[in-house]
């Protein structure tokens, strides 16, 4: 190569290392820059340099058949100027920088994947004392890394006016803080640059960008450059000023071209709409302004002006604006050029411009700095000034159609913004908001490094342009823009190793602002008028702030907002009755504050994918609300079609990603613990045990469906959901306008399981009954569970025989061949392991397609009968096992036919009442829960180890219905999973429980082996309503009637008994000053019970009060009340019975407060009228014989005794 040897020679004798650098850098040269290699555009614009031509609009053709001499002279001529260049720039005097290499745009995009830094001219202790200036404003974070990198290349006009480097090899994105127009479509040698490098696992994603820190060196043979005059003589000279200019517009000519020379005042965002790219920039002078219109090939144009620059611009054709009141503006034209950098400049650095800004404002107007301008561009000399200016830390993004810079810490300066007080309160009280009047310029670039954490959408430009095309407020815009950062934390995995952010987030924000959100505002936007109109005005100048904005949570965060639970206290409780209390405790806080005790001040909302739950899971019979932080348990109902409400049984909502606009946080607490008194419960050393449980409530009618699942689409389109329904809102998105397609995302379903496309055999069933989940011995131990799974059974009729298909059929509609002859087959559906996921759709009388997949045998879905002996009749169903990839499919729709299974009456299923009444062993009937109870273990029995279950074993439940009877029902929980949602006010379906009598004669329910428990109803725990009144009743007639609890009114015939007591709160003994047992304690309680005969004219009475209707019996005001504790507490126990021996103090006849209690226990006080709420004591005696004797004559007689009740409510006594 003879050229090399003419470049080597230019420079004399080299030593070894610098020889092999020059040749490196020829190479690089001719292989990447020379116009051999890169073609008609490199050619033009490498010949137009070595002219000394300034470049200021598109490469001219050049040509073609230049021979290989000149070639290389070209290659030879500009390796020379480019090794001129690094040695003008280099820190090292006497010698070359070999330790610098020249890299191409493709190997800088494809091999540096670490944000870096590269200045020529420093040296090592200047990068240093510049790397630790870095780290002591920003602490905690690393310094860019600094590398010996050689970047050439023409600056070209990239997409939406960016600057791009590019050579032979590829283009890579320039950001640069105040361009020269001279700099485009020029060769050019970047001594001083940062590279910050992008995740760019998404599709048309740029793998990194470059930051120009300091100005770039033009490769030229001279160094003249003059002012181009602008094409037909409109050059410098012949400019108009802004005020004659003014007058041009004014008086418009068609064909005038006019050059317009003034200072910028204003720079627009760059805008694209209807696929057109534009911006404006305003000329001003004194006090008069003309907006100057760019676009097509000027776009570049937006980043070399800035407010304050003197520019003059050629060229401008006066053009009418159609949407601007008519209002002529001027337009650049194809031949237009824009000159700057001539004219003296003084600047303001960003501090003094946001203090000026944050102290000269009021609330929500705009702010004008028409008197800054902005710094010439950087010339190679101060390029270490422009580094060491203070750096600030980063605002909010500017959502105003500008790029946004990705890196850590920047400087910018902002102009005509607006300040804005508490717009969002999800936001920083106080803001900066840049609307369309307002511009935003990057003076200096960060110097730290580290990529973000968080990642960005690939959708960023989708909420401005939906902002632009719909009527929002600020606050809602806001918080719209929250909301995708928010969805984008909770619904996309953190990692390295995921994908990246789908770009259906930011649609999704949106879709949810628009459901939740009511469109305000005065009409359609008018961008021209906020771009351009004087005086300023547009939306920020007026906006409201809506104080109970919903709130969106992560499953993680919602799961942390109630860490524990405040026990109850009550000063009067005894040690046992303290821990009893403890050892089960609930709270319900809802998603609306204004509906209950809310989890938050402002209403919440959670996002999240329905799935059925995992072999993990903590609740197995619900389904779970899961997002990439958490899941979480859900108690779901859904409403039937006559109105009333049913456990969730639709398969569709399986995969759907739901947004809960209405939910309720339980939380359960479990609490074994030896707690000698209420005064401890602050010390965790008395507690042995404690465990809680959270999970959700909620409606499916309250679910928002942002992205169904491909079943639901089918149910969707099925049920042909009706006008205004959160259906039909979330189907609506797939019909977007062609602008908004820059999401395709959004119309996607989740995705399925698999299989769609695989055969598989299925068969339509409708379950008539099942079983709860337990664990069973299924025989298939593992990991030294002795065998233990969970599982339950399913009763199901079978709708017609096993078909065939080559694809999944999943919920579509159920076809002819699908429905059998009219017969009774039945088959037990049996599910253990991951089979048992199932339990919370599966629902009595409902209908489902089974499906095996990825099979075509029939016999895969056939059961298998039990064998029977010679001579027995066998009377059970076929029994068919469950596999764990088998799936179920909701047909809500099913065919009409006149088939034995669609007239087949479902079970009854009975109310309180009727189990009370009836005579059956095994019932199933339906009620609301009025109070619960947990059991304590018995001491030697344990809880199963799967139970997780320590402190109870069981619960009891007392049922009732609107007659106002109750029904205890006792569960035993030590071999089954723990079930959510048994709470006071929710309404259950028990299926095949025990109908038992106590001794007592009482009617109770127990669990069988095959019993179920399922919530049907969901009621305001937060607001629970009264449970329905007690039946009310006569003496005489309750006495024959089973009934446990009831309502009488009769006279208070006297007072049998009266005890009055300190208790120690350890022990329970007496207490006086101490305990008289010498337990140590030092707490006490008072208590108090009576006994009083009761008539209400049929029958007598014997009622057992206890605390404060004593008071109310005796008729003590509160202040004698506490004077008679006082009393009491010298001696700490006294016993009245006015009927019989009482004890009061020993040897003291004349006992004062006896005699008190005596004579009010016997005064007219006591006799009157009450009405008590009663229940019968288990201690109920039988009638008995008694003889009487009248003269000579013995009667012998049954006479019942009177009832014993306990007064559980006393209505306050009437005269």
């Amino acid at each position: 190569m003879g050229s090399l040897q003419v470049f080597l020679d230019r420079f004399g004798p080299s030593s070894q290392a610098e020889s092999g650098w020059l040749q490196n850098l020829f190479t690089f040269v001719h292989q990447h820059l020379s116009p051999c290699a890169g073609g008609p555009a490199h050619c033009a614009a490498v010949d137009q340099s070595a002219a000394g031509e300034p470049i200021c609009g598109p490469a001219h053709s050049i040509n073609q058949s230049a021979s290989g001499a000149s070639c290389d002279q070209g290659v030879c001529e500009l390796s020379v100027c480019v090794v001129e260049k690094i040695q003008e720039q280099s820190c090292l005097s006497s010698s070359r920088p070999v330790s610098y290499r020249p890299l191409s745009v493709s190997e800088l995009l494809s091999q540096q994947h670490l944000a870096c830094v590269s200045n020529l001219s420093w040296s090592t202790n200047q990068h240093r004392a510049w790397a630790g200036e870095a780290e002591l404003s920003l602490p905690g974070q690393r310094a860019l890394p600094r590398v010996s990198l050689l970047l050439i290349g023409w600056l070209r006009e990239g997409r939406g006016g960016e600057w791009r480097l590019a050579d032979g090899s590829g283009s890579v994105r320039c950001e640069l803080t105040c361009p020269s127009p001279l700099w485009m479509n020029r060769l050019v040698f970047l001594p001083h640059w940062n590279y910050i490098p992008h995740d760019a696992s998404g599709r048309d994603q740029e793998r990194g960008h470059l930051e120009l820190i300091g100005s770039p060196e033009l490769l030229r043979p001279r160094a003249e450059q003059g002012l181009a005059a602008g094409p037909g003589g409109a050059g410098l000279d012949g400019a108009l000023s802004v005020r004659e200019a003014a007058g041009v517009l004014r008086n418009r000519v068609r064909g005038q071209r006019v050059s317009v020379v003034g200072q910028v005042g204003s720079v627009r965002p760059l805008l694209e709409v209807a696929g057109s790219s534009f911006f404006f920039f305003c000329l001003v002078e004194d006090e008069q302004t003309v907006p100057v219109l760019v676009k097509d090939s000027n776009l570049w144009w937006s980043q070399c002006v800035c407010v304050g620059l003197r520019v003059c611009v050629t060229a401008l054709r006066v053009c009418v604006l159609r949407g601007w009141r008519g209002n002529n503006v001027l337009c650049v034209t194809d031949r237009s050029q824009i000159h700057t950098g001539y004219t003296q400049h003084h600047t303001h650095t960003l501090k003094q411009t946001l203090e000026h800004t944050l102290s000269g404002t009021t609330h929500s107007q705009p702010h004008t700095h028409s008197e800054e301008s902005e710094p010439p561009p950087p010339s190679p000399d101060d390029h270490l000034q422009m580094d060491q200016e203070e750096a600030e830390p980063e605002e909010d993004p500017v959502q105003s159609g500008v790029r946004i810079k990705r890196s850590r810490v920047i400087s910018y300066q902002l102009h005509h913004v607006h300040f804005l007080y508490r717009p969002c309160p999800d936001l920083p009280p106080s803001m900066l908001c840049c609307c369309l009047g307002s511009s935003l310029r990057v003076t200096a670039f960060s110097r730290v490094g580290g990529a973000s954490c968080d990642r960005s959408c690939p959708g960023d430009g989708v909420l401005p342009r939906l902002l632009l095309q719909n009527n929002r407020g600020v606050d809602q815009y806001l918080w719209t823009c929250h909301l995708a950062s928010q969805l984008a934390h909770s619904l996309v995995p953190a990692g390295p190793h995921h994908p990246p952010l789908p770009q259906c987030v930011c649609l999704l924000s949106w879709k949810l602002s628009e459901t939740l959100w009511t469109p305000r505002g005065p009409g359609p936007r008018d961008i021209y008028s906020e771009m351009l109109d004087q005086p300023h005005s547009c939306p920020l100048d007026q906006y409201q702030v809506d104080p109970c904005v919903p709130q969106l949570l992560s499953v993680s965060e919602l799961l942390q907002s109630l860490s524990s639970l405040l026990p109850p206290g009550g000063s009067g409780l005894s040690r046992s009755q303290v821990n009893s209390a403890l050892s089960w405790s609930c709270r319900t806080l809802t998603s609306d504050p204004g509906t209950g005790d809310g989890l938050r001040p402002r209403p919440l909302l959670l996002v999240g994918v329905l799935q059925l739950p995992s072999e993990r899971s903590e609740f197995r019979q619900t389904l779970q609300l899961r997002d990439a932080t958490a899941a979480v348990g859900c108690v779901a109902t859904e409403t039937r079609e006559d109105g009333g409400q049913r456990a969730a049984f639709n398969t569709a909502w399986i995969g759907s990603l739901v947004c809960v606009r209405r939910f309720a946080m339980v939380t359960e607490r479990f609490l074994q613990s030896e707690f000698p008194s209420c005064q401890h419960l602050d010390q965790d050393r008395f507690i042995s045990h404690r465990s809680g449980r959270v999970y959700l409530q909620f409606s499916l009618d309250h679910l928002v469906i942002l992205c169904p699942s491909v079943t639901m689409v089918t149910h969707l389109r099925m049920k042909g959901a009706e006008p205004g329904s959160d259906e039909e809102e979330s189907s609506a998105m797939k019909k977007r306008r062609p602008d908004e397609a820059v999401s395709s995302s959004v119309t996607m379903t989740t995705l399925p399981e698999g299989g769609a496309s695989l055969p598989c055999v299925t068969m339509v069933i409708k379950v008539e009954s099942k079983g709860g989940v337990a664990w069973r011995n299924t025989g298939m131990g593992r990991d030294g569970e002795a065998g233990l799974e969970l599982g339950f059974s399913a009763t199901a009729l079978l709708i017609g025989p096993v078909v065939s298909w080559g694809r999944d059929p999943r919920n579509e509609p159920m076809m002819e061949r699908e429905a059998g002859p009219e017969r009774e087959e039945k088959v037990l559906l049996v599910f253990s392991g991951v089979a048992a996921r199932w339990f919370p759709v599966l629902q009595p009388s409902s209908v489902y397609r089974l499906t095996a997949l990825n099979t075509q045998d029939p016999s895969v879905l056939i059961g298998s009968s039990v064998p029977g002996q010679r001579g027995a009749e066998l009377h059970s169903d076929s029994s068919l096992q469950v596999r764990s990839d088998w799936r179920f499919h909701t047909l809500t729709r099913p065919l009409l036919l006149l088939h034995t299974w669609t007239q087949t009456p479902p079970p009854p299923v009975l109310t309180v009442s009727q189990v009370l009444d009836c005579r059956s062993e095994v019932v199933s009937f339906q009620g609301r829960i009025s109070e619960r109870v947990g059991l304590m273990a018995r001491k030697g029995r344990a809880g199963h180890a799967h139970t997780g279950r320590h402190a109870h074993s069981g619960v009891r439940l007392t049922m009732c219905d609107q007659s106002g009877r109750s029904l205890c029902v006792y569960l035993d929980l030590s071999h089954a999973p723990y079930t959510p949602g048994l709470l006071p006010g929710n309404e259950v379906l028990l299926s095949r429980f025990l109908r038992k009598i106590s001794r007592s004669g009482g009617v109770y329910c127990s669990l069988s082996p095959v019993s179920c428990v399922t919530v049907t109803s969901l009621g305001d725990s937060c607001r629970l309503a009264p449970p329905p009144p007690a039946p009310s009743m006569h003496l005489a007639q309750w006495a024959s009637s089973r009934c446990v609890q009831a309502q009488v009114r009769g006279h208070l015939v006297c007072v049998l008994h009266l005890q009055l007591q300190w208790s120690c709160c350890r022990c329970g003994s007496v207490y006086t000053q101490v305990c008289s047992s010498r337990c140590g304690s030092s707490s006490s309680g008072f208590r108090s019970t009576a006994k009083l005969v009761m008539d209400d004219g049929t029958a007598e009475a014997h009622v057992w009060l206890s605390g404060q209707p004593v008071q109310t019996v005796l008729g003590l005001a509160d202040s004698q009340w506490e004077g008679l504790q006082s009393a009491v507490r010298v001696r700490g126990h006294i016993q009245v019975r006015p009927r019989g021996r009482s004890q009061g103090t020993p040897g003291d006849p004349e006992d004062v407060l006896l005699r008190f209690l005596l004579s009010l226990c016997s005064s007219d006080v006591i006799s009157r009228q009450l009405s008590l709420t009663c229940r019968k004591r288990t201690n109920q005696s039988s009638a008995e014989l008694r003889r009487f004797s009248r003269g000579d004559r013995d009667f012998l007689t049954r006479l019942a005794p009177p009832l014993q009740l306990t007064c559980t409510h006393l209505d306050p006594p009437t005269c």
